[in-house]
């Protein structure tokens, strides 16, 4: 990877969040780059929804915002974070970068998506009208510590990690909503964290990447399940979304994984917060 040229301040807004906190951990074990320095700011720093706090936390705003003020300021690159929300809800298998504008996102969550997918056409108009190199990443199902461990309203994997705490030291019975047989494919963060750095410091494309474990490695719900009560040891208790990271692939062909099951001992072993 190329070095810096001279002092750079790289500012990752969500610092306390998933992707955030496993860049700072990635770079606080030795990603970091002489001259770079790296700034994780969150909502305790200013509120990104109001303008006023925003500019006292060099003039940043959320999605359009972020990028006319970075903009603004000379920024020479900026990456924002996809989801494949974006992607269409009815479509063939594996979705790849070329399709986000196939077909409109599962109506589930329609309002979210529809917000991210504008950070990608800003991205192009900002090339464009002015040359910026600003891009975008779409991970897959992201996991790990510093996750949102809710039943209710978090992910699947961390709610479930949690839920199989809960009745193992409850001893009440485990119940797996749905049937188990949607798949998915999981990027553990600290893996994620690395292609963060990477398409910050390497990848030049203005159109976004999709950053993902590759197809083979997709798994259904109730591997994953299965995996999570094997490695927290529980005993008692009883469709398709696959994304090619070929793109990816052209570029870190050597890149590898951390293995599911081993992301998810990690996972578990992690002091709750």
């Amino acid at each position: 990877m190329g070095e810096p040229q001279g002092s750079m301040r790289i500012l990752v807004t969500g610092g306390s969040g998933l992707v955030g906190k496993a860049i700072q951990k990635v770079v606080a074990d030795g990603a970091g780059l002489p001259g770079e320095d790296w700034v994780f700011v969150s909502s305790k720093d200013a509120d990104l929804t109001d303008a006023a706090q925003t500019r006292t936390l060099k003039n940043v705003h959320i999605n359009d915002n972020v990028l006319h003020s970075v903009f603004e300021v000379g920024a020479r690159k900026v990456v924002s974070c996809l989801f494949t929300c974006i992607l269409p809800g009815k479509t063939t298998y594996p979705v790849d970068e070329t399709m986000c504008h196939s077909g409109p996102p599962h109506s589930s969550n329609f309002g979210y998506s529809y917000a991210k997918k504008m950070i990608g056409e800003q991205n192009r108009a900002y090339f464009q009208q002015h040359g910026c190199t600003f891009t975008a990443v779409i991970p897959t199902n992201v996991f790990r510590p510093h996750y949102n461990f809710n039943i209710e309203d978090g992910h699947v994997l961390p709610g479930f990690i949690h839920k199989v705490r809960l009745v193992k030291s409850s001893g009440s019975a485990l119940t797996v909503w749905g049937t188990g047989k949607p798949r998915r494919q999981f990027i553990y963060s600290l893996d994620l964290a690395q292609l963060f750095i990477w398409v910050r410091r390497e990848y030049s494309e203005v159109e976004p990447i999709i950053l993902s474990v590759g197809e083979k490695d997709e798994i259904s719900i109730r591997e994953a399940a299965e995996a999570v009560v094997e490695v927290l040891d529980f005993h008692g208790g009883q469709f398709k979304k696959t994304a090619s990271n070929s793109k990816l692939r052209t570029y870190l062909p050597n890149f590898r994984f951390t293995p599911f099951k081993q992301a998810v001992k990690e996972t578990c072993e992690q002091p709750r917060k």
